[in-house]
């Protein structure tokens, strides 16, 4: 098994601080604007193309839906995508929230 680097566990935070922010949202999304402002609040700093990045690999995953109109795009949590937020599935690639988090 090979260890994680720093930029990877720095990614697996990343992508779980999205679906998190996402999942807190009233509707369940939001535009990743908003979410690349937000990152820095949980800890997570990150690009924009990074923030992008990260909502397309999730989309991959089948843990976000996203929508493109005109340089936005919007982000929308999936059933799965909130279970790995709460911790109760696993994906590699996203970390796994701690107990009590």
């Amino acid at each position: 098994m090979t260890a994680l680097t720093f930029a990877d566990r720095q990614r697996e935070a990343r992508r779980l601080a999205l679906l998190r922010l996402l999942a807190s949202a009233p509707t369940y999304q939001a535009a990743d604007t908003l979410l690349y402002q937000a990152l820095p609040e949980q800890g997570v700093a990150a690009s924009l193309d990074a923030v992008r990045s990260d909502l397309a690999w999730l989309a991959e995953q089948g843990l976000a839906d996203v929508t493109s109109a005109a340089d936005v795009r919007l982000a929308r949590i999936t059933a799965r995508g909130l279970d790995v937020a709460h911790g109760l599935a696993v994906v590699p690639g996203v970390a796994r929230p701690g107990p009590g988090e």
